[in-house]
This record gives structure tokens, sequence and C-alpha cells, in this order.
């Protein structure tokens, strides 16, 4: 029961005034197994956030994956500057030279662009070289681990086309509200409704024509993987020859136990375009679907980097004012 509760919260929490009832329902149980179980993995750290997951780029951010070569008796140095920014939320030491890996974004009303932003902190932690990887293509982001053992080894992933949705006060009011962890209550919404003053069915619709408009890419909770029995993960970069990207991307993007999959840009130093990341339950089952993959796909050469170390997981808070605090302490402008 726990397992598939677990798997059940991954995929998306109902929009409705008792979703843990809902999902229970789902799952022929009652309401209190399902809060008993959530409430327990919370505390035990499997579950690290239940909010919603907005896309940075919809929200009008600029963001990448940075990767900097720091030397090591200055890592811990660097991190710790690093860490500082609000616009870091994932950072990790990974086995290659360019060895400490970050994902960037910058808010809307920033000093400075992405690039002259990265130098800075180039400059700041002493890096001796740096690449940004900005997303060419996304073919897949879908953090879903499958703690039942039972899901599909493969999956359709269908891109959605969609209209931009003109953003007003009272859905920036919703966005800083839901971007918190969600109460594990019977009625988990009420006091954020309460909040807003809103009602249920407009705080829904809402959240609807986010999820609708691509703005959010759901309401769901996300696992601590290590936590969840999934020991093993590595980020796999491929060197893919450009005119066959697209469908090689795909293929990569179809298999389960990839969560996220881009093309991403080639340098003089770097000469992998293709982003996979995978996560199993063991270094074994995690070999096991690497070798899958370059059974299906064409490539010149791929390489597993895995991470060493783990500086910073969390969720950016949009529209913080946090974002100015920290330029104004790092950047004269």
């Amino acid at each position: 029961m726990k397992n598939e509760i677990l798997y059940r919260i991954q995929k998306g929490i109902p929009f409705t005034q008792r979703p843990f009832a809902n999902i229970a329902s789902e799952l022929n149980i009652n309401e209190k197994d399902v809060l008993d179980v959530i409430l327990e993995e919370k505390d035990k750290g499997t579950i690290r956030q239940t909010s919603a997951i907005f896309d940075t780029k919809k929200l009008g951010y600029k963001s990448s994956l940075v990767a900097f070569e720091i030397e090591e008796n200055n890592i811990d140095k660097a991190v710790e500057i690093l860490n500082s920014h609000p616009g870091i939320s994932h950072n990790y030491e990974r086995n290659h030279r360019y060895n400490i890996w970050f994902t960037l974004a910058i808010a809307p009303t920033s000093k400075t662009n992405l690039e002259e932003l990265v130098s800075i902190l180039a400059k700041l932690t002493s890096a001796k070289d740096f690449i940004i990887l900005p997303t060419l293509k996304l073919f897949k982001i879908a953090v879903k681990l499958d703690t039942t053992n039972n899901a599909n080894k493969k999956e359709i992933v269908s891109q959605k086309k969609y209209e931009k949705m003109t953003l007003e006060k009272k859905h920036y009011d919703v966005i800083k509200e839901v971007q918190d962890d969600l109460q594990i209550i019977k009625e988990p919404f009420k006091d954020i409704i309460e909040r807003l003053n809103m009602s249920y069915d407009e705080f829904f619709s809402i959240l609807e024509a986010f999820q609708d408009n691509g703005i959010m890419r759901r309401y769901a909770t996300i696992l601590n993987h290590r936590k969840a029995g999934f020991n093993s993960n590595a980020m796999v970069v491929w060197n893919i020859d450009e005119e066959k990207a697209d469908i090689m991307g795909k293929i990569a993007a179809s298999f389960t136990a990839v969560t996220h999959c881009y093309l991403r840009p080639k340098y003089s130093t770097w000469n992998y375009n293709l982003f996979t990341m995978i996560h199993g339950k063991t270094d074994e089952e995690t070999q096991n679907i690497i070798d899958n993959i370059a059974s299906e796909i064409e490539y010149r050469e791929y390489m597993p980097l895995h991470s060493f170390r783990e500086f910073k997981k969390v969720r950016i808070k949009y529209f913080s004012d946090a974002f100015t605090k920290w330029e104004n302490k790092y950047i004269i402008k």
C-alpha cells in the first residue's frame, strides 16, 4: 500500500477539497491510511515536498544547467557562494573535470543576464573554467520514481503546445502560495484559499489554467530518491549527431527510468549534447537501463556522470525578494 500511495502522489494531487480522500478512493483504501503513510514518509525524509512544480521559463525566468571546474581544495568555499544564490536549485559534485554542476535561474527583473551572472559566479568562486548548457530542446521532464516495480519500462512522451496566458495579480498571489509545502491534512488547501480570499472553485480553476497553459507542470510530490530506495543515479550524456538528435532524444525519453531528457549545446571542451537523468535502485539496474538505451539509439560515445555529493536540492521561490537582495550584495550596476 505504501508504495502505491508514493507512486500515486508523484503523478499529481487532485484539485479537490479533500484530495487525499480522492486518492484513497482510487486505491480502494481509506483516507486515514493515505494521510498516515504520507505523514510517516515525510518524517522519514522519503518525501521532500508536495507543491506546485512550475515551468521556470514560462514565469519569465531565464535558466540553464551550468558546469564549473573548481579546484578540489576550493570546493567548499565555492559551493557556499553558489548555494547562496536563490536561483540555484540543484548543485552537485560529479566525476569529471567539470566537477560542480548546478541549475541556475535569474528573475525577469534581474540587473544582469544569465551569461553575465555565470561569469560573476565564476569569478567569485575562482572557477578555472565553465560551460553554460541551456536547453535547446526538452524531450522529457517527469520525476516519477517507480516505487511499485509495476510501471511499464517504456512510455509515450508527448510534447503539448500551449497558448500564452497573461498573468494578473491574483495569479501571482496564487503562485506565491502554492510554492510552499502542502499541509498533509484532510483539507490541505483550506488555509490557502482563506489567505487568498478565494473560493475553492476559483482557486482550482486557476491551478487548472496554469496546468493547461504549461505554466505549472503539475502539483505533485517529489521524493528523496535515495530514501525511496533509488540508491543509484547517473546523468548520462551522449554524443549524438545533430541531424539525428531529435529522433534519438525521443527514443531515450521513452524509457520510464529516464526522468529528464534534454538536448544541449556542445563545446570544444565538451562533446556531449544529449542529457538523460536515470534513477535505479542499484548500480547494476542503472547500468542495465543505460545498456538498453545504448542498444536503441545511435551515438558516438557516452559517459555516465555520477554525483559524489549533493550540495543543494530545493524548489526555487519565484517572485521572492531574495533575488534582489543577492544581486544588491554581489552585483553593482
